[in-house]
């Protein structure tokens, strides 16, 4: 190829990168994006908010994978890593008004899964959260506005967004609101409880690592075949859980686990 055909072609690719990002660095700041702020407010009426900086409610949308895109390294993490603590503050306070007969452990253990990925998460759909994300392109293509982690991480952002913007009565209040119905259901048993993903969770956020699941034997007939199943967490063994298959083993082998150190 012509060098000059070369350059012509490597100026209008970069012109092209520098026309996408513009596009998305536009849409970070809602006051530069009419479409935006108008999405924003509906967001906010819909979900009963009230935001002064409409800026900080749109970051709380931002995906890192839109600033890996841009070269912009605002994203959501910080006020994620804010929210988390905020969310984790909240939902206690509201089980130790609540439930006055129960104790530190069982307060722990209905904490730890109302504020798991998977309530979070639906949470957050219920929301239209997922409408809202900023993603990247990659992010897009992948599925991003389903995944479950990037929801219930948009969640935490959007509580550290409003503790930001309106103090700590507003969050509380909305917290409240959204997190009440999550704890009666798991406090009243009427949530079915996936004890291997509460286990990895509490796994990935405090000791950096997956549990690993091991056959211990098998026992019975063909037909009537039960599996004994343990579960590794770094140099601790927990179980054995049983169960007719190797799901169901692990899943009572990752009860035993969760219930021994789900609450530290």
């Amino acid at each position: 190829m012509p060098t000059s055909l070369l350059n012509h072609s490597k100026n209008n690719l970069n012109t092209a990168k520098q026309r996408d990002t513009a596009s998305q660095c536009s849409t970070l700041s809602p006051e530069n994006n009419k479409a935006r702020k108008k999405k924003l407010a509906v967001f906010q009426k819909a979900a009963g908010l009230k935001f002064k900086n409409t800026s900080l409610l749109n970051l709380s949308f931002m995906h890192r994978s839109v600033s890996n895109e841009t070269g912009n390294k605002i994203n959501n993490e910080r006020l994620e890593f804010l929210g988390d603590s905020i969310l984790g503050a909240v939902c206690a306070a509201i089980l130790y008004q609540t439930y006055k007969e129960k104790n530190e452990g069982d307060l722990a253990k209905i904490k730890a899964v109302v504020v798991s990925e998977d309530i979070l998460s639906g949470i957050a759909r219920t929301l239209h959260i997922d409408e809202m994300m900023l993603l990247g392109k990659g992010e897009e293509l992948s599925g991003g506005r389903t995944k479950k982690t990037i929801l219930a991480d948009a969640m935490e952002a959007l509580i550290g967004a409003l503790y930001l913007d309106s103090g700590y009565k507003a969050v509380f209040n909305f917290v409240k609101s959204c997190i009440t119905p999550e704890i009666m259901r798991v406090a009243g048993d009427n949530y079915h409880k996936d004890y291997k993903s509460l286990l990895q969770e509490h796994c990935q956020r405090y000791y950096r690592c997956y549990p690993e699941y091991h056959i211990v034997k098998r026992s019975g007939p063909e037909h009537d075949r039960i599996f004994w199943m343990d579960v590794r967490i770094g140099e601790s063994v927990y179980g054995p859980g049983t169960g007719r298959n190797k799901k169901s083993a692990e899943q009572e082998a990752a009860r035993i686990a969760w219930e021994q150190i789900g609450t530290l």
